[in-house]
């Protein structure tokens, strides 16, 4: 217990996992309750339909440079309002539109990426999830139309239960069933925008389908389904987030295989109340088999990072190491003439942020999207040392490589250059020597765009190496 107790003390010092708790414990509640309507109306797979229209329109915001979510928002509801006029027609049934719609969205997607930006790891957390990289807007935008979806759903909930059940009966009623079809279609529409930053294109119906589909294992009326839900999706969340946290796997991922387990569990309370054996369903024991493998494989691949040992200060640069004054510096060095490391500069901030090897690239992530939280503040992190050249200029970084998209893999990490308050000729280590840099987060324009930077105020040799290959 006091193990799991540190775990959530440790998750919850990060800002950007607070962030992530904050936005998917919301949107797990809309998805929840929107799922059970969706789910006994047949239409559970239009989760799936809209997302892939939702990947689309992110793919049009990228071509375009626009924000994501503020193009995505119209054109899914657009999207959503079309699926069910599609659905009227006789010729067109319900799961045939979501696959017209959807593979035309996911066509148009791959296309419009593959000739603008090309498939970039930024592609795959739209198709996979990244809810650890959010900035503070999408936060705001996302707690705000959660909350509007969440108070909707409450005030019409009367009339969503009547059109769930027996819509026939409620046009009888006088109920105005287009009306309210069209707001299951506008809230989903909302969910599932709002869901691809966690779970991605391909998982978010999941998030949709799975809570209703567990809750109707044991319960049987609107409401009790509804609050099962709720809890269901709430504690699956948080229990895949943790152990994505825990073993370095997806987040998008490890919430949906936390509802499998636990739509297995209900299953079986539900076979056993029935006084049926689970056992005599080999299918579904393969199945719930198959799951627990999986998981000790999981568990049995998780890796603790190292503990490492007291760093060697980099004071003194070895001859063979020392930078050479033909080569030009880079716009950072020119403007702060740095000098050799190994001393601590005047002014710099005594707040550090150590950018750990656990949730690595997360962490880097965090610093770009949402910077304003880090200029001024002190940052420290360990990886490689790296030198690129470019139009005669030496740029450094200090990076850790990760997974990239499509088989490639990718890097993260930051610019380093010397504090100003050095005045002799800057010194670095070796190409691909592992460094633990430590330096206050500042900015410069080149080419009139804005670049990040870590202004060097120490440069240390470590003696152990921490992992080059990072998961998160």
């Amino acid at each position: 217990m006091n193990d799991l107790f540190a775990t959530l003390s440790e998750m919850f010092s990060y800002a950007f996992l607070v962030r992530a708790f904050v936005v998917g414990a919301l949107v797990s509640i809309c998805s929840a309750l929107l799922g059970v309507s969706l789910v006994l109306k047949r239409y559970s797979m239009i989760g799936d339909g809209l997302s892939h229209v939702g990947f689309g329109s992110l793919a049009i915001a990228t071509a375009l440079n626009l924000a994501p979510l503020s193009v995505s928002i119209p054109i899914v509801i657009a999207a959503a309002f079309l699926l069910l006029r599609l659905g009227e027609k006789t010729l067109i049934k319900g799961d045939a539109a979501i696959a017209l719609v959807s593979t035309s969205s996911l066509a148009l997607g791959v296309i419009i990426i593959s000739q603008t930006t090309g498939m970039n790891t930024d592609v795959c957390n739209y198709l996979f999830g990244s809810i650890l990289a959010m900035n503070k807007n999408d936060v705001y935008l996302s707690v705000a139309l959660s909350i509007t979806v969440l108070v909707l759903f409450v005030l019409f909930y009367h009339k969503l239960f009547a059109i769930t059940f027996d819509e026939t009966f409620a046009q009888a009623t006088g109920v105005r069933a287009g009306l309210y079809n069209m707001l299951i279609a506008f809230l989903t529409a909302l969910t599932i925008v709002l869901g691809m930053r966690m779970m991605g294109a391909m998982l978010i119906s999941a998030l949709i389908i799975f809570p209703a589909l567990t809750s109707m294992r044991l319960f049987k009326q609107f409401r009790s389904v509804s609050i099962c839900s709720v809890c269901v999706s709430i504690g699956c969340f948080f229990t895949g987030i943790v152990i994505s946290y825990v073993y370095a796997t997806p987040t998008g991922a490890s919430v949906v295989l936390v509802n499998i387990l636990a739509f297995i569990v209900f299953w079986a309370i539900n076979s056993l109340k029935k006084g049926r054996s689970i056992m005599k369903n080999k299918g579904a024991g393969a199945f719930a088999a198959f799951i627990c493998v999986l998981l000790a494989a999981g568990c049995g691949n998780g890796k603790e990072p190292s503990s490492l040992e007291a760093p060697t200060a980099f004071a003194a640069v070895k001859s063979n190491n020392a930078g050479t004054a033909s080569v030009q510096l880079s716009p950072r060095d020119e403007a702060e003439n740095g000098g050799s490391g190994g001393t601590r500069a005047a002014g710099a901030s005594a707040e550090t942020i150590e950018i750990k090897e656990k949730l690595f690239i997360a962490q880097v992530n965090d610093v770009y999207l949402n910077p304003e939280d880090y200029f001024g503040k002190t940052i420290q992190l360990q990886g490689l040392f790296k030198l690129q050249q470019y139009e005669g200029k030496n740029y450094r970084f200090v990076i850790r490589y990760g997974p990239g998209c499509c088989g490639t893999d990718g890097n993260a990490g930051f610019e380093v250059a010397w504090d100003e308050s050095f005045t002799l000729q800057p010194q670095y280590p070796q190409e691909d020597d592992w460094v633990e840099a430590t330096g206050v987060l500042k900015s410069y324009e080149e080419d009139g765009f804005p670049y990040l930077y870590i202004a060097l105020t120490n440069l240390t040799l470590p003696d152990t190496r921490g992992a080059e290959f990072v998961t998160q």
